[in-house]
């Protein structure tokens, strides 16, 4: 069965996706810990068409602590 949907219902989902978007929170929880974890600070790309995840990739970037004693506090 296809579900019908109101134009009113369509907006405001649309409207929560762009909030989503805006505010970052496409990735779930546990993927930023993760990102957080090996310091990434490269770029993700996500394709999606239809609903639909069709591709996924990401460009390396990374912030290593360095590996000398010297530490820098910044503030």
């Amino acid at each position: 069965m296809i579900e019908v949907h109101s134009p009113e219902n369509e907006e405001r989902v649309f409207g929560e996706f762009r909030r989503k978007v805006r505010s970052a929170e496409l990735l779930s929880a546990a993927m930023q810990r993760l990102l957080q974890a090996i310091h990434f600070s490269g770029r993700l790309s996500v394709i999606v068409q239809n609903g639909q995840v069709l591709k996924s990739g990401y460009e390396e970037g990374y912030f290593r602590q360095p590996e000398s004693g010297v530490s820098v506090r910044l503030q």
